[in-house]
């Protein structure tokens, strides 16, 4: 008579406890599960891999099919029920891992490394070029997780910080930028994104194409056409067409100032080039700036500014302070 091994002597209900276990559902088949990690030493790991794997979805129903049909085809003897989804799952989990080593899903699943790149507090315009043709740039102190390669049905990317995005159009599968507290939705498009800009607000600017953007939740959301400002949080979705022409300064190099105010133009250069100025009289910041500037270093914009409004700067500890009047 043959010699069954543990698993096999194991129930259905045996094989959703361990499943469960597993996974991290349930502590109460840690027994269950043990039996299947002493058949098999290797199947922790290769389960942790897979419930731990990002921005992917096991369509369980297709994997049941599927699997099915692998196992009719191979071994016409072996016949499995369907039953109810915690059954169903607990098979699908147990047979792929064991039987077939996770085989085609695994592969499907967790074969795409996820690449990480960081910018730093001097660093902008850190160009990531995606698997599908998109680029991404990244501001100061920002941070994008994106794929080795787009396998799924969905390009998905992770971002912290603020990025100019320029995706590659792709209408069977969208693009979609996790950004904390919320998720952002393309197809093809060109557009920037801040994670946080200072209001606890997710906020996007596009430039061409259409953005959805959307709450964490899913609560709030806007569409987004070119020129249009978007911003989300946990009160709601706004929309406001754009007035600031040094929108994408930093990403672009251009800055353009058309009668501004020195309070203007000196928050505008903040965002551009990460710097602090501050006018030692308040009559300075009433004065009004016409001229554009394309790929100058912040010292040389400066400097223009005090010649034209007859000032002086004085760099204290990183921040650049403007006097009335010029040096002798």
């Amino acid at each position: 008579m043959k010699k069954l091994n543990k698993t096999e002597k194991m129930s259905e209900l045996d094989w959703a406890d361990a499943a469960a276990w597993l996974s991290g559902e349930s502590t109460a088949g840690e027994e269950a599960a043990r039996i299947l990690i002493d058949e098999d030493n290797d199947i922790m790991k290769k389960w942790n891999d897979l419930k731990n794997i990002d921005g992917e979805t096991i369509d369980v129903d297709k994997a049941w099919d599927r699997l099915n049909r692998r196992i009719e085809a191979e071994s016409p003897v072996i016949t499995l029920k369907r039953r109810s989804f915690i059954y169903s799952f607990a098979r699908i989990a147990a047979m792929v891992i064991i039987v077939t080593g996770l085989g085609w899903l695994f592969f499907k699943v967790a074969g795409t490394e996820k690449i990480t790149v960081s910018s730093g507090p001097d660093e902008k315009n850190i160009e990531v070029l995606l698997a599908d043709g998109s680029r991404v740039y990244l501001n100061r102190d920002s941070r994008l997780t994106y794929p080795e390669d787009f396998r799924s049905d969905i390009r998905t990317v992770s971002l912290v910080g603020e990025a100019f995005f320029d995706i590659a159009a792709d209408a069977s599968r969208p693009f979609i930028i996790d950004a904390g507290k919320a998720s952002v939705k393309v197809q093809g498009t060109s557009f920037s994104v801040m994670t946080d800009n200072g209001n606890n607000e997710v906020e996007v600017y596009v430039e061409s194409g259409t953005v959805m953007l959307s709450s964490d939740n899913g609560s709030h959301n806007v569409t987004l056409e070119p020129q249009f400002v978007g911003r989300v949080s946990d009160r709601g979705a706004w929309q406001t067409v754009n007035t600031d022409a040094n929108y994408l300064s930093w990403h672009t190099d251009m800055l353009v100032f058309d009668g501004e105010r020195l309070e203007t133009v000196f928050a505008d250069l903040k965002r551009t080039f990460n710097i602090s100025i501050v006018a030692a009289d308040p009559a300075i910041y009433e004065y009004r700036l016409t001229s554009p500037f394309v790929d100058q270093p912040h010292d040389t914009i400066i400097k223009v500014i005090c010649t034209t409004f007859n000032l002086h700067s004085v760099r204290e500890e990183g921040v650049y302070r403007l006097y009335p009047g010029q040096v002798r």
